[in-house]
């Protein structure tokens, strides 16, 4: 649609919450700046939103621009921009506002990694553009990065700490030593987790999120249903002792990365707790922050970090997005589409390969090490260390812990198996991964 010189563009704001009134307010406030570098000045038509009537007096803008009717509002705007999250209505709301000839800004990555090839189709079929960078991690450019600035390259890995609540839980579990039900009420305190912090603890939020970045990473349609997902409900403060002493720390991963599963190129996508060694860049990311860590062929390793959520930090995030569409609104032209031409199979978390962290609880007499040698020998996993500690008051018990060389998810799952049928073993007390080392 083409755009009359020197009118105004019209923007539509889908729900003004956290994220939406930062957006709101930004863009009266920052409107001549964006002007210039849109090259049109932003005019919000309308904020919809479920109560009109309701004093939002943290909003700078005219009260009658609040409505309840969002699908009348999208029909008569340039540009949507899209902060009320979910499936439902946000699917249909987006889906008509292209048909009626807008582009669309995004923050919604529940809808995006489950449905994102129908959003993506249609913006094609519609000529407009759909921009998401506020999806995934917040304030942080990282999803033109690699979709743009990396598009010469061969991403080869994306590892990153992408949901700031579990950062926070573990980084306050490793500093104080609390359990994790203690600290998820801290947080929740603090408002670093929700009142039901399921989406985040659970992992849900993370698989997401690592399904938008390896789509684009590897130019491959990835959904959350093809996500390995692992929450960190079962992390203890026994798992954070055993990391520090490895000099390490907990961290909720998602990783994303390009293997060979059967002499065939494939897709990773998973996420999970896991020990990152203290010497890794994303060892160091405390409290709710975020960091995305990229390997690529030619351009080496990148880190990418800063606030991962937060009403401002994510406005500035749909902000650069809004100036982007605008630009081509105003001068012509649209931005990258989907780019899914590698349609590489996604391999199950059994062919994930990484190395292990296991602590057995076992008899402490001559032969038991041997036992345990054998199992993981049997299924092909290669021991790098073992240490045997006492236990306590125990003088016939032991603790051992075995950290393996890399190895597929598949063999660690069958040989914990067979440890925990061995008599000599008490019990598996713990299995966990360890990346980045």
């Amino acid at each position: 649609m083409a755009h009359e010189p020197g009118a105004p563009l019209r923007v539509a704001l889908l729900g003004c919450g956290v994220v939406g009134s930062a957006v709101a307010r930004m863009l009266v406030e920052q409107a001549d700046d964006l002007a210039a570098r849109a090259g049109a000045r932003l005019e919000i038509v309308g904020i919809a939103v479920r109560r009109p009537q309701r004093a939002r007096p943290d909003v700078p803008v005219d009260p009658a621009l609040f409505t309840a009717d969002a699908e009348e509002l999208v029909t008569r705007a340039d540009v949507v921009i899209e902060v009320i999250g979910g499936i439902d209505p946000a699917r249909a709301l987006i889906l008509r506002a292209m048909e009626h000839g807008a582009s669309v800004v995004s923050a919604n990555k529940a809808l995006l990694a489950e449905d994102g090839p129908t959003l993506y189709d249609t913006a094609a079929r519609c000529g407009v553009d759909l921009y998401y960078e506020a999806a995934v991690a917040g304030a942080i450019p990282i999803l033109r990065p690699i979709q743009e600035s990396l598009a010469g390259d061969h991403v080869r890995k994306v590892m990153g700490i992408v949901n700031g609540t579990t950062n926070f839980v573990l980084d306050a579990m490793d500093v104080s030593g609390a359990g994790f039900a203690e600290t998820v009420a801290q947080a929740q305190a603090l408002g670093y987790a929700e009142a039901d912090p399921t989406a985040d603890i659970e992992g849900f939020d993370a698989a997401a999120k690592a399904a938008i970045l390896a789509s684009l990473a590897f130019h491959t349609r990835v959904s959350a249903a093809d996500v390995h997902r692992e929450g960190i409900t079962e992390v203890t403060a026994a798992d954070i002792r055993a990391a520090r002493e490895n000099d390490c720390v907990v961290k909720l991963l998602a990783i994303c990365e390009r293997v060979t599963a059967d002499g065939v190129d494939a897709v990773s996508v998973r996420v999970h707790p896991a020990m990152v060694p203290r010497a890794h860049p994303l060892a160091s990311v405390r409290e709710a922050f975020n960091a995305v860590f990229v390997e690529s062929a030619a351009a080496g390793e990148l880190m990418f970090y800063g606030r991962g959520a937060g009403g401002d930090p994510t406005a500035s995030a749909v902000l650069g997005d809004v100036v982007a569409v605008a630009r081509h609104r105003v001068a012509g032209g649209r931005g990258p589409g989907e780019s899914a031409y590698a349609d590489l199979p996604v391999v199950d978390m059994g062919q994930a390969v990484t190395r292990y962290h296991i602590s057995l609880d076992v008899a402490d007499r001559p032969g038991v090490l041997a036992q345990v040698a054998a199992a993981f020998a049997d299924h092909g996993v290669s021991i790098e260390t073992v240490r045997q500690q006492a236990v306590a008051g125990e003088g016939e018990r032991a603790k051992l812990i075995v950290v393996t060389h890399r190895a597929t998810d598949a063999a660690l799952s069958a040989t914990v198996s067979a440890l925990g049928s061995l008599d000599a073993v008490d019990d598996v007390a713990s299995v966990m991964r360890v990346e980045g080392a």
